[in-house]
């Protein structure tokens, strides 16, 4: 086994050792389970004191304050705790193989995040210790239109397959500004890609739809034709890059847009119009509370930070009381991460909208719950505590919106994939475990390194072939040519 080979399969098996011992593996002894003298925060329906959930099959089956738990449930007992609906980010980059960009096209709708989710990114788990469940995982912003994104669920220790939400509609990522012209941004030696400014970008989004526009068009009359019976007819060739487009543009899939200046949102929500397509959230949008109103009107989310701003000469605008301003103006407004730390205290991001915007309690649990779910289209399953919808659950030792909050379990579909108390107690075995796995490794180097120290048998450095010797006397010329390295 090479050096490389062995570090992989250190890695793997501290991970794997990590995954099991964390709880990841660990499904009730039964379908149901029961969380008892909570503290319910429900989003839709007011807060319960000394509540109950019951949950069966993975779904809410009752809640209130005389849920009574069946023989065979499994109890959890949530006295002097705070209970609430998942978190939902709704941008996201974890959980992706390799780089997010496909930068090397303006128009990379090819690409296909789904295709590359990894299972084992240890930012799951520690998303999952900040009580989020649900992510939207976007391509990044390297282009105008960028590749494909799919919601999943942070079932930590499945495989990738087991990740998506099932049901959840599929997305594509667009960007706006300075991140897709790219105005700062070349590799030596080459030239730069179109675009290179603001105008560039939006022709490049308009481009890309007017051929999509007529590719649907096409498919459309050859599809009526077979329709009416018309017998031989040669299909249209497929384009893997306009696929997508024209999957927008039928309300089949969703457009998650990076942006941040007024000029450029209103920009796309034109474009937008003039297409016939609809933009379903503006990412980042921290000049949003500028046309709140245009936003709300074209029916458009955001999904913004709560307090990152001047990072950046696009950011000089940003204003804590974006998501405040937005909301009150009628967008329906997410706080999202963008970064696998952040996502960590989501729950604290969304409080700071109360002190930066006065928004009520109810209001800031919302962005981070029911808010992104109605964005991501998932509000059916999701983002609150309802009878009927996905349990999906995060259990606090404070109220979430609360400096001390400290998620202790995270449940998604009924099953506990994330207990503090049990990552606590595990972590010395782990350490173990760990220190044992690099001995091995540091033993095994050694061993490497000795074997490699001795010199092979062989010819002394001084003994030459017999035709070695024959071309030292010949050409000088001959003999730099062949044994110097020749094949110029």
């Amino acid at each position: 086994m090479n050096r490389l080979l062995r570090i992989a399969a250190v890695a793997l098996g501290v991970l794997l050792a990590f995954a099991i011992s964390s709880g990841a593996a660990n499904a009730p002894d039964s379908s149901v389970l029961v969380i008892q003298n909570a503290t319910i925060l429900t989003v839709t329906h007011g807060v319960i004191e000394h509540g109950s959930i019951l949950i069966r099959d993975g779904k809410i089956a009752e809640v209130g304050t005389n849920v009574r738990a069946p023989k065979d449930a499994q109890v959890i007992d949530a006295g002097g705790q705070f209970v609430m609906p998942g978190i939902i980010d709704c941008h996201s980059h974890i959980a992706i193989d390799g780089s997010v960009n496909e930068g090397s096209i303006s128009v990379s709708s090819i690409a296909n995040t789904a295709d590359v989710l990894d299972s084992d990114d240890i930012a799951i788990y520690r998303d999952l210790a900040g009580g989020v469940t649900t992510a939207n995982i976007l391509h990044g912003s390297a282009n105008p239109i960028g590749g494909q994104t799919i919601v999943i669920k942070l079932r930590w220790g499945q495989p990738a397959s087991k990740l998506p939400f099932e049901g959840a509609m599929p997305g594509i990522k667009f960007a706006l500004g300075e991140n897709p012209k790219r105005s700062n941004f070349s590799f030596p030696g080459q030239p730069k890609r179109y675009p290179a400014t603001r105008m560039g970008v939006e022709e490049t989004i308009r481009a890309a739809f007017t051929e999509a526009r007529d590719y649907k068009n096409t498919w459309d009359t050859y599809n009526k034709r077979v329709a009416g019976g018309e017998k031989n007819l040669i299909p249209p060739r497929r384009d893997l890059r306009l696929e997508p487009l024209v999957e927008v543009l039928e309300g089949k899939r969703y457009v998650h847009s990076h942006c941040y200046r007024e000029d450029e949102i209103l920009m796309l929500l034109r474009v937008a119009k003039e297409f016939g397509f609809k933009v379903r959230t503006f990412q980042h949008v921290l000049e949003g509370y500028k046309v709140a109103d245009e936003i709300a009107a074209s029916g458009a989310g955001a999904s913004t930070f709560s307090d990152w701003w001047a990072y950046k000469v696009e950011a000089y605008d940003a204003i804590p009381y974006n998501a405040a301003l937005m909301t009150k103006r009628g967008v329906v407004v997410s706080i999202n991460s963008d970064d696998a730390e952040e996502a960590t205290h989501l729950n604290q991001e969304a409080a700071k909208s109360m002190k930066y915007g006065g928004l009520s309690h109810d209001e800031a649990l919302r962005l981070v719950t029911l808010n992104p779910a109605i964005q991501l289209g998932i509000d059916k399953r999701v983002g609150s505590i309802d009878v009927g919808k996905d349990a999906d659950l995060v259990i606090y030792n404070h109220d979430p919106l609360s400096a001390y909050a400290v998620a202790q379990k995270t449940i998604i579909d009924g099953r506990v994939y994330f207990d503090r108390a049990k990552d606590i107690a595990d972590r010395a075995e782990r350490e173990k475990e760990k220190k044992a796995l690099l001995q091995k490794e540091k033993k095994e180097k050694a061993a490497e390194k000795k074997s490699e120290g001795k010199k092979p048998e062989g010819k002394k450095p001084d003994e030459k072939k017999p035709e070695e010797k024959k071309l030292e006397r010949g050409s000088g010329v001959l003999t730099g040519s062949l044994l110097e390295g020749g094949a110029r």
